[in-house]
């Protein structure tokens, strides 16, 4: 690489491999690079504050994202540049304006999130009118964060004098603290009450907090009898967030709860497409369709996935062939717990939720609530793991190939056509990876 910049950029493609979204987008797409010399790379920041945090919580994984890409071990000084007519708070959240590369045109629609995507358009273009609040809710990593950073951007061209804030549940909470703390909760006041629009990304880190609970409870109330627009995410909808206290529940839904979940695999090819365009990679369609069909369901997998390719052949000129994609992928796919004991699991529970045994999914039997329950539990597998499908019927008495794809496309056209029953199995996936698969 020919500069510290180069550095820079090949160590945030890493970062943003690593970290979730949200955190890579507050804390460290802002960082500057200024020098490299004996060894030690100096950062700047605009503020004590970032600084501080910067060291505290996220030094390891700056460490060693220098040394991924170095192959050396590297010190780091982080330096503050506070502008001299700088008289922001510290700790204020960032609006769509720091990131401005999240838009509605770049953002890949399928099945999986076309309903969320066009909410979000609705919201973009009639603030304040309908949908408000509007909540997104899914597993992370599926684009929730660039929905609403989208909007972000959206509401900004459409009124640059319109006064926006996004940022985080945690964040939300952090700074009422500190307000609290210097008994200035009336300038906290000022600064989330009188907006246009307040977009606030996993909410659900808000839920433990009574004090936190509170003062939303009252900027909610204040910003929607204002007609202002109040945007959500979040991991799960208002009804499973167990210690969300009840008048904040209602309030979440009363406006529009739309879901975002894992991408099919024509949305997956697509997202590897684009990603691979805009790095200026060249990737052969075996290499898409094996990426794609193998890591299914985290977005932010599958672009990094690219991104890796991308380093590698501009780090080491290894081009991108199926070799070494997978050995890009292979710690994406791959699970601490053998494979049996995963997929044990998944029968347990899927068993569970359906009221039959293990031995009933296992069997023959063709009851029709023991036989959803067997091809729920294929699909899961087939979704989760990279067993091939005659593997997968090993584990129920040795069914064939074309027994547990003829299963799997049960589930799927059921799924298309069943909105109840599509909800009732992500909410199953959903469970199962929470507990520990």
């Amino acid at each position: 690489m020919d500069s510290f910049a180069d550095v820079w950029k090949a160590v945030c493609a890493l970062l943003q491999e690593r970290v979730t979204n949200v955190i890579y987008s507050i804390w460290l797409a802002p960082i500057e690079p200024v020098r490299f010399e004996n060894d030690t790379a100096v950062l700047m920041v605009n503020s004590d504050f970032k600084r501080n945090i910067i060291i505290e919580k996220f030094m390891p994984v700056l460490v060693q994202a220098f040394t991924d890409v170095l192959g050396f071990p590297v010190e780091i000084d982080v330096l503050v540049n506070l502008p001299v007519n700088n008289q922001k708070e510290e700790s204020e959240s960032n609006d769509g304006n720091a990131q401005s590369g999240f838009t509605f045109d770049n953002f890949i629609v399928g099945s999986s999130n076309r309903f969320a995507h066009a909410a979000c358009n609705r919201v973009a273009n009639f603030p304040g009118v309908e949908f408000n609040p509007l909540l997104i809710y899914g597993r992370s990593g599926l684009g929730k964060t660039h929905l609403m950073l989208a909007i972000c951007n959206a509401l900004k061209k459409r009124d640059p004098n319109a006064v926006i804030i996004y940022t985080t549940g945690e964040e939300f909470t952090n700074e009422l603290i500190h307000h609290i703390a210097e008994k200035s909760t009336e300038v906290f006041h000022q600064k989330y009450r009188n907006v246009d629009a307040l977009l606030v990304d996993d909410i659900q880190f808000i839920r433990s907090r009574i004090s936190t609970q509170e003062e939303f409870f009252h900027t909610f109330n204040a910003l929607t009898n204002a007609g202002k627009q109040i945007v959500l995410t979040s991991d799960r909808p208002p009804r499973k967030m167990e210690t969300l206290d009840d008048r904040l529940r209602t309030r979440f839904e009363m406006g529009l709860i739309a879901d975002i979940q894992p991408p099919d695999i024509d949305t997956r090819i697509a997202i590897i497409r684009r990603k691979s365009q805009n790095l200026g990679l060249e990737l052969s369609d075996s290499v898409v369709e094996y990426i794609a069909e193998r890591v299914k369901n985290n977005i932010r997998q599958i672009e990094g996935s690219v991104k890796k390719l991308h380093a590698l052949k501009q780090l080491h000129n290894i081009n991108p062939t199926i070799e070494a994609a997978q050995d890009v992928i292979k710690d994406l796919i791959s699970d601490s717990k053998p494979i049996g004991m995963t997929i044990e699991h998944i029968i347990e529970e899927v068993a569970s939720n359906y009221g039959v045994s293990v031995n009933d999914i296992k069997s023959d039997k063709r009851n029709a609530n023991i036989s959803v329950a067997r091809q729920v539990a294929m699909y899961i597998i087939r979704e989760s793991t990279d067993l091939p499908l005659q593997n997968i019927g090993s584990y129920f008495g040795g069914k064939n190939h074309a027994t547990v794809h003829h299963s799997v496309k049960q589930v799927e056209n059921r799924m298309e056509t069943d909105g109840q029953f599509k909800v009732s199995v992500n909410e199953l996936m959903k469970n199962i990876e929470d507990n520990d698969f």
